[in-house]
């Protein structure tokens, strides 16, 4: 995928309940007294998550992603890749984080590049390892994807 193009989901794909929005969000319904099957978070954070990423994406006008898993042996070409699978990658803004080897990694898309750009991404990753430095992933997250949005917000 080149950097421009946008991630296609096939809706025939998903399971029974769930849905592509139009802004290419995955949102998928459960079966009544049924959890979430992603652990390790629970519901009430991958709503908080959830909601904080329509929140600032809308507030900035970049649309930003978080990728939780390996990134390789360069974190940021790693972060870069997953980029590139999210919706709208040349208007995103991404923080990845490799929980194993404790890397972060915030990269930006070409058309909000001077927006997103280095000292937007620090302060970005300052606020999130204040959260992970207290063992709260999530709230590592949610601060930094606030503290970008405000950065990249303000004119």
């Amino acid at each position: 995928m080149a950097s421009g193009d946008i991630a296609q989901v096939d809706a025939g794909s998903l399971p029974i309940g769930s849905a592509v929005t139009s802004s290419g969000r995955v949102s998928a319904a459960l079966w009544p007294r049924k959890g979430f099957d992603t652990p390790p978070f629970t519901r009430d954070q991958l709503i908080l998550l959830d909601d904080t990423l329509k929140e600032t994406s809308e507030a900035a006008l970049v649309r930003f992603s978080v990728f939780i898993g390996d990134l390789g042996a360069d974190p940021v070409e790693g972060a870069r890749a997953a980029l590139a699978e999210a919706p709208e990658p040349y208007n995103g803004a991404l923080i990845a984080v490799s929980p194993n080897t404790r890397d972060v990694a915030v990269v930006s898309g070409s058309d909000v590049a001077g927006r997103v750009n280095d000292r937007v991404a620090e302060l970005g990753v300052q606020a999130a390892l204040s959260g992970f430095k207290q063992g709260d992933l999530i709230d590592g997250l949610v601060s930094a994807l606030r503290v970008m949005a405000t950065a990249v917000a303000r004119p």
